[in-house]
């Protein structure tokens, strides 16, 4: 009985730590007010349907980094940090017509809860989500 209270405790207390929810993007807007940034994002919709418009305000210590395709997983992975971060030329002129694509990661809980924590730039985006 120890050893399954034990089991139960790691498997929870691991649980925990993974809870984020993280999706394909074209990042179509930044505002910043009061010191807090909010992105504005097209995510791309299941085959057949229009993407949906969303917004998420940036966590303090997001992490803002290159997307590396790994082609043995086949999908991306973090590379570099982007010097600069949200502020760099990367997302100097992004609008809706000229979006960037990325993967952004959503905190599901803690002190960031609902707040963007990692954007991975994946490529330069477009009128549809995801720019891949």
């Amino acid at each position: 009985m120890k050893r399954f209270v034990l089991a139960s405790v790691c498997v929870f207390a691991l649980v925990g730590v993974v809870l984020a929810e993280e999706f394909n993007v074209t990042i179509t807007g930044l505002e910043t007010k009061d010191g807090k940034t909010t992105v504005s994002y097209l995510k791309k919709g299941k085959k057949g349907e229009d993407p949906t418009k969303g917004s998420a305000v940036l966590a303090e210590k997001a992490k803002v980094v290159k997307g590396m395709f790994n082609k043995d997983d086949k999908k991306f992975v973090a590379g570099d940090a982007i010097e600069g971060g949200i502020k760099s030329d990367t997302f100097k002129d992004v609008s809706a017509d000229k979006g960037v694509g990325a993967r952004i990661t959503i905190a599901d809980d803690g002190a960031d809860k609902g707040k963007i924590t990692q954007i991975m730039v994946t490529g330069k985006g477009g009128k549809k989500a995801g720019g891949q």
